[in-house]
């Protein structure tokens, strides 16, 4: 998907946002928002200190996930003294599983301020195009979030949604020639897949339609007119750049 679909807009348009920036992509947006996180300590003493203090806000962003993933892979790096993480805890994968754990560390307290703050939790994400084996319709490439396999697996088993962000397109020939081109004004209108498929990893607990505006107040009424969970939503958007 092309850059700037809106997936920090969107979550800028959530009630009383906050913002943890882990990759200073921020600047054109008037948002609250943390110092920009340089490593994975910051973030966590970002997230601790929204759950001691009294504050106004009712949202919390995470910007992005596959920025704070770099992060955990400099933080275990570190850990183990090499510079990359294929070397880290001996190789084989295990620095990726180490990493994974800080995911789900970072999850259990972005759960805390949901249940106890009553916080709107999002996570935007940039996607990536991976190559997906379905049995039953072979091989073909998809939109995931840009993260390892094994944490994004943990993201998504988490995550009450996961939310694909594009802009809806037709397919024109000319000749030998294949464009995609933007329906809609401008750059062409901005929706929301809620359910995956052979285009992208996409799913939601809420049975909203399968396609929304891009828009903060399309997502709140397609949660409202379900049976939504009794806690405020833990909601990652998924989106490429």
């Amino acid at each position: 998907m092309e850059e700037g679909v809106g997936k920090s807009t969107l979550g800028n348009n959530a009630p009383s946002p906050i913002f943890i920036d882990a990759e200073g992509g921020l600047g054109e947006i008037d948002c609250a928002r943390f110092p920009l996180a340089k490593t994975s300590d910051e973030v966590f003493a970002a997230l601790a200190e929204l759950r001691s203090a009294d504050h106004p806000y009712r949202t919390i962003i995470v910007d992005t996930a596959d920025a704070v993933e770099r992060l955990f892979h400099a933080d275990v790096c570190k850990r183990y003294g090499v510079n990359s993480i294929e070397k880290s805890a001996g190789g084989f994968g295990k620095g990726y599983v180490e990493s994974a754990m800080l995911f789900e560390r970072m999850f259990g307290a972005l759960d805390a301020l949901r249940l106890e703050k009553g916080m709107v939790v999002i996570i935007v994400a940039h996607a990536k195009v991976e190559k997906y084996y379905d049995p039953e319709a072979g091989e073909f490439d998809r939109y995931s979030p840009r993260l390892h396999k094994t944490a994004c697996a943990i993201l998504k088993e988490w995550s009450d949604a996961v939310l694909f962000a594009t802009r809806r397109m037709r397919i024109e020939r000319d000749g030998d020639r294949t464009q995609a081109k933007p329906i809609g004004a401008g750059a062409g209108e901005r929706i929301i897949k809620t359910e995956g498929g052979p285009a992208c990893v996409a799913k939601n607990r809420y049975n909203m339609p399968i396609e929304i505006p891009l828009a903060w107040d399309a997502v709140c009424e397609a949660i409202t007119k379900s049976q939504a969970p009794v806690a405020p939503p833990a909601t990652p958007v998924a989106q490429a750049e």
